[in-house]
């Protein structure tokens, strides 16, 4: 395996001081859906945003960061992730409501749930947030990736969102400067999100938890939910060649459902979904895929594009990133 630490001395020795918690060679694959991949060089768990702000402002500016959530969409490569991997957690989880004349928001930590700003939202009688239940992540992850299901996305229903710049400054930015597209945002990718503020309407409880109810469901009917997986692999595609059809048509239509490669397998019940069946490497699950995009490239001229964020380094190669 590849050392992570390639400069001379410890990188938690170069870190500035911070009130949460930095720790060294910190395990990832226990945090992450799939049970997989390398450690981070450095953990560090901000205790607050002002913490995260102070670190980022202070940090060497050649310091890697990599923010992640509960990683519920992210894989981890086996070699693990230089630099100092940032997780959002107690910090960033308050949820907050407003009902008025002018409606219904909501404001949630980057670390929250999606589905607690469901919940949160059900049980102040807010409708329209409703999808949330559906995706698997953190809000944070939400906006940085547009996310959505079951016919809404982010872009749907945001106001605004709160970010730390590269240089540890911290702005609001409003619903048109994010730059929300289909499982894209504008903003760059080392920016931080910190916060969104979400917008609904007053609704009735019983109706709002029906809703949720169905929506997981169908997820439950549908999903490998139960297994070690990560999310949807490959966005939809927009090409011509596609001919309408979404990802998980595009990987049955081309053989892919069941195929296996080393401890990995595409779902049976779900062919965008990618398992790791018990004894899968990140390798064998980026593998897998790659093998799948090539497969569907070959019969439909159509490149798959990768949802799930592929991470680190991987133990064979000095690569850290992936298309």
């Amino acid at each position: 395996m590849i050392a992570l630490a390639t400069r001379s001395g410890r990188l938690i020795d170069r870190l500035p001081p911070v009130r949460g918690r930095l720790t060294e060679k910190a395990p990832l694959a226990a945090v992450t859906w799939f049970r997989v991949g390398g450690p981070a060089e450095v953990m560090f768990k901000p205790a607050d945003v002002e913490d995260l702000a102070q670190f980022i402002a202070n940090k060497p500016a050649d310091v890697p960061v990599t923010v992640i959530g509960v990683g519920s969409n992210l894989l981890v490569r086996d070699g693990g992730v230089p630099g100092v991997v940032i997780r959002l957690g107690r910090g960033f989880t308050e949820v907050a409501h407003e009902i008025d004349d002018a409606g219904a928001r909501l404001r949630a930590g980057a670390g929250v749930l999606d589905l607690n700003v469901a919940l949160h939202a059900r049980d102040a009688g807010i409708a329209g947030l409703e999808f949330l239940s559906g995706i698997p992540g953190t809000i944070g992850g939400a906006v940085r990736m547009n996310a959505g299901a079951y016919g809404r996305e982010m872009v749907d229903v945001i106001l605004g969102a709160e970010a730390i710049d590269p240089h540890g400054v911290r702005h609001w930015l409003t619903a048109g400067e994010l730059g929300l597209s289909y499982r894209h945002c504008d903003v760059p990718e080392d920016w931080i999100f910190t916060a969104a503020v979400l917008a609904g309407q007053p609704g009735e409880r019983d109706s709002i938890q029906k809703r949720i109810s169905e929506i997981q469901e169908a997820r439950e009917s549908s999903q490998p939910i139960r297994t070690r997986t990560g999310g949807s692999t490959f966005a939809n595609p927009a090409e011509p060649a596609a001919e309408g059809r979404k990802a998980w048509q595009l990987v049955d239509l081309a053989g892919c459902r069941g195929l296996v490669r080393g401890g990995a397998q595409v779902s049976e019940k779900h062919c965008n979904f990618l398992i790791n069946t018990g004894s899968a490497t990140a390798a064998d699950i980026e593998d897998l895929g790659d093998d799948v995009r090539a497969r569907v490239a070959a019969r439909f001229g159509v490149t798959l594009r990768w949802e799930i964020k592929r991470i680190g380094l991987r133990s064979d190669s000095e690569s850290d990133s992936g298309t």
